[in-house]
C-alpha cells in the first residue's frame, strides 16, 4: 500500500491533523502487526517519516528505513535501517532507488520459492 497514492487523503489529513501526521495516521489505521513499512528519507528529519516509524513501532509493524546524509533523527529508529552516506540529494534518491529495486527482487525470489509447509488446493 503506497501511503503517499491518495491526494485526497493526504490533504485532509493534514489540513485537520497537520502534515507531520499525514502517514502516522494511515499507519495507525491500516498497518496490523507484521506488516512492513518501507520509509524514504533522504535528510533523516522527515517529522512526517519520524512520526510513521513511531507508529509503525507501537502497531509492532516491521520497519525498513531508507536514509541519507548521516541519518538524521530518524537514525536507530527503524529496525533495519540502510543510509546512504552521501550530502548530495540526487546521489542519495538514486542510490535510494536502487536499493528499493533490489530489495523488491530478493522479496520476489524469497516470495516464488517453493515451501514445503504450503498446501496446492485441489
Amino acid at each position: 500500500m503506497n501511503l503517499t497514492a491518495c491526494g485526497s487523503l493526504l490533504t485532509a489529513t493534514g489540513n485537520d491533523y497537520g502534515f507531520d501526521e499525514v502517514f502516522a495516521r494511515q499507519v495507525r489505521a491500516f498497518g496490523k502487526k507484521g506488516d512492513v513499512l518501507v520509509v524514504i528519507t533522504t535528510s533523516g528529519n522527515s517529522a512526517n517519516i519520524l512520526s510513521a516509524i513511531a507508529a509503525a513501532n507501537v502497531a509492532e509493524l516491521h520497519t525498513i528505513a531508507l536514509l541519507g546524509r548521516d541519518g538524521g533523527r530518524a537514525r536507530g529508529l527503524a529496525q533495519n535501517e540502510l543510509i546512504v552516506p552521501s550530502t548530495i540529494t540526487a546521489r542519495i534518491q538514486e542510490a535510494h532507488k536502487f536499493l528499493l529495486h533490489t530489495i523488491c527482487e530478493i522479496v520476489e525470489e524469497k516470495w516464488l520459492q517453493p515451501d514445503s509447509r504450503r498446501t496446492s488446493a485441489k
